[in-house]
């Protein structure tokens, strides 16, 4: 394990676990690499001064962080009328809590992105003034038009691309499926976005899909769920906006050297949440391959790295890959480290050393099929294939209880009757709710973390 830290800056530290030991002539190498960040100070370890460095220094006041919440406002969030209500409440609940200094604004979306506060198309500071404001403009949202979330977007990226600050992070909230724009053109948005903020995602009711939803959240590196009862919305939304407070660095990069001979075969974060990230490397030099890990605070993550490497006989070593974290300098110069680990290859004619699963990996490994095969008996179940969804779905069952993931057994139990956990036989219950299936995907690559 290896960390490195700066003044004011979080501690962070790398672990690797892996058996490093492969049969003759083997060539995969999977390790698990845990990263974990704790304590420094609110500015993500960037110097300040002047008028943003006496300001961050009084207790609870930040000026690196910068917030738009964007709020569904069309027609169908009229239906019930309590949900446009509740969807104000929510806005304001995460207003109030956002911390004295933040930049921030309010953003109605339909099938057109308008400003609701500050307006100007600048942001504004929080403060007890401000949050007033906002509050006040938020009393004046109304239910009308259609949906085009890219250009909420869009929107929220020109406001955010305004503020001189490292952390910039959005909220989405949507009731209804994308119908006033293209697929195309949310792609667009969301790859013209990626990179710039964070954003977490949230669908209220039942009638949004959720894989535009997830896939949202995904590309921008946040989180996504349900909230199935609008009456959910403020408690929910107030404990995403303290998660976004809690971030104190931003940018963060999980960068991947192999030597000559050796690749990566896959990168996927696996805690909390199961996120394949092989397709978004990026090369930076000869061995150097970087992958976006986002905005961190007080957390852990996990990550599965997979390496092949060239063939080698017995008695054999070499470094298979290095792991280091590294945020980019504000000037632009060389990116600093943060931590790193090493993930090794030793040869080896011991058939029971060369054969034995590490913990940590097997345990992630049943994760990412535990996610794959819910998505895959969802989808079964929904075309009518209910031969295949309840095989899927049965194994399901067996992969959560085996990894003592109960959050996800109970959300399988309310969709599948269990016969017997352990072999992972089930059957189809006759009715499911909407919302059940909903949450059951929705929080299908949410993952627990292994018993160390």
């Amino acid at each position: 394990m290896a960390t490195f830290s700066k003044s004011n800056a979080p501690l962070f530290s790398v672990e690797v676990y892996q058996n490093e030991f492969l049969p003759e002539g083997g060539r995969e190498v999977n390790a698990i690499v845990t990263v974990t960040s704790t304590g420094g100070g609110t500015n993500g370890g960037i110097p300040l001064t002047g008028a943003s460095a006496s300001a961050s220094s009084l207790p609870g006041r930040r000026t690196d962080a910068a917030v738009v919440v964007m709020v569904d406002c069309s027609g169908s969030m009229d239906y019930p009328p309590t949900k446009m209500r509740n969807a104000r409440d929510a806005t304001a609940a995460a207003v109030d809590t956002l911390r004295d200094g933040t930049a921030f604004a309010v953003v109605s979306g339909t099938h057109l992105a308008t400003e609701v506060y500050p307006g100007g198309g600048r942001l504004a500071t929080a403060d007890a003034t401000t949050r007033a404001r906002a509050k006040e403009a938020l009393r004046r949202l109304s239910a009308g038009g259609g949906t085009a979330i890219g250009t909420w977007l869009r929107l929220a990226d020109r406001l955010l691309g305004g503020a001189d600050v490292p952390i910039r992070h959005g909220i989405l909230l949507t009731d209804g499926r994308n119908e006033h724009e293209t697929p195309e053109a949310l792609r667009a948005a969301l790859e013209a976005c990626a990179g710039r903020f964070t954003c977490d995602a949230r669908g209220v009711g039942t009638d949004w899909e959720v894989k535009e939803v997830t896939g949202i959240a995904s590309a921008l590196l946040g989180t996504a769920d349900i909230v199935a009862d609008p009456s959910g919305l403020a408690a929910d939304f107030t404990r995403m906006m303290e998660h976004a407070m809690g971030k104190e660095v931003a940018d963060v990069t999980l960068r991947l050297w192999t030597p000559v001979g050796a690749e990566i075969a896959f990168v996927k974060q696996v805690a909390p949440t199961v996120e394949d990230l092989t397709g978004r490397r990026t090369e930076v030099g000869a061995r150097f391959g970087d992958y976006p890990t986002g905005s961190w605070g007080d957390e852990s993550r996990d990550y599965h790295v997979c390496v092949r490497v060239p063939e080698a006989g017995v008695g054999r070593e070499m470094l298979a890959a290095r792991a280091s974290l590294i945020i980019p300098e504000p000037a632009g110069g060389t990116p600093r480290p943060l931590a790193q680990g090493l993930v090794r290859a030793v040869w080896t004619d011991d058939m029971a050393a060369s054969t034995a699963i590490n913990p940590q990996v097997a345990h992630y490994t049943g994760q990412a099929e535990l996610a794959q095969v819910i998505q895959q008996g969802l989808d079964a179940r929904k075309s009518g294939d209910f031969d295949n969804a309840t095989a899927k779905l049965g194994r399901a069952v067996q992969l959560a209880a085996a990894s003592g993931n109960e959050d996800t057994a109970k959300l399988l139990a309310k969709v599948v009757d269990v016969v017997d956990a352990a072999t992972g036989t089930v059957r189809l219950k006759a009715r499911v709710t909407e919302a059940d299936e909903m949450t059951l995907e929705t929080r299908s690559t949410k993952t627990v973390r292994v018993k160390k």
